[in-house]
């Protein structure tokens, strides 16, 4: 629908009344969306950290929590906040592009250049004889070694959820929510290479875009094909995206 390549007036074909009739009704409850799928230890980027907080507590409660208000008008009324006063009003999902979503990925993964060699060759060429600087320099060497362990870390990490989604996320296995069992969407496409991002038919209401009534949470756990170990979902609408209403 979005790239135009449905036709509401042309003969008949495959699916013309289901999709006439949601059309004409304004109703669909699922959209095939790309979702990052990633491990239930890893932090939530703060994205979907606004995102979940604006879905649980509305726009005007959401964003005074994330963003805090400029105080109280002339009037004594509550001050609008700063995305309010820029006449920004947030997504109910991150709205990311492609470029955008690699690096996410990037950052997840571990898929970042370390600045430890960086760092000792500048202690190397700030003190090439020695001297009173070299109990200095050697901290600064282990801080970097540290950070390249740790970067490491999240490497191989990264490693294993990818290999790990690769083989479950098949075109056709199911996403069932873990709190309450239920299927709320089907993989259509496995993962692109070197991520976790795949896309996926999902429920509209699972992701809050259908109504007040089910939210998005970013502390959801869910189930990939007939797997047991949870994993957490983070959907996020194409930056090319017109409003969804």
């Amino acid at each position: 629908e979005f790239l135009n390549a449905i036709s509401f007036s042309k003969g008949c074909y495959l699916g013309q009344e289901l999709t006439a009739r949601s059309q004409f009704t304004g109703v669909v409850r699922k959209r095939i969306v790309p979702v990052m799928v990633v491990g239930t230890e890893m932090e939530v980027l703060r994205p979907w950290v606004m995102a979940s907080v604006i879905q649980e507590m509305g726009l005007e409660g959401g964003l005074d929590k994330i963003l805090g208000d400029f105080g109280a008008g002339e009037d004594g009324e509550k001050g609008k906040t700063k995305l309010e006063l820029g006449g920004y009003v947030p997504p109910p999902l991150p709205k990311i592009s492609s470029a955008g979503a690699g690096g996410i990925v990037a950052i997840m993964m571990g898929s970042v250049p370390t600045t430890a060699s960086s760092t000792t060759a500048e202690s190397e060429t700030s003190n090439p004889q020695g001297g009173e600087n070299v109990e200095e320099d050697e901290e600064q060497d282990l801080e970097a070694k540290q950070r390249q362990e740790e970067l490491q870390k999240v490497r191989l990490a990264g490693e294993r959820l990818q290999k790990e989604i690769a083989e479950l996320a098949e075109p056709g296995a199911s996403i069932v929510d873990k709190h309450d069992g239920k299927t709320i969407g089907k993989i259509v496409a496995p993962p692109a290479p070197g991520t976790t991002v795949l896309l996926a038919q999902m429920r509209l209401d699972r992701l809050g875009l259908l109504g007040d009534k089910d939210k998005w949470s970013r502390t959801n756990r869910i189930l990939i094909g007939d797997s047991t170990k949870e994993f957490r979902y983070l959907p996020y609408l194409p930056l090319w995206w017109p409003e969804i209403d």
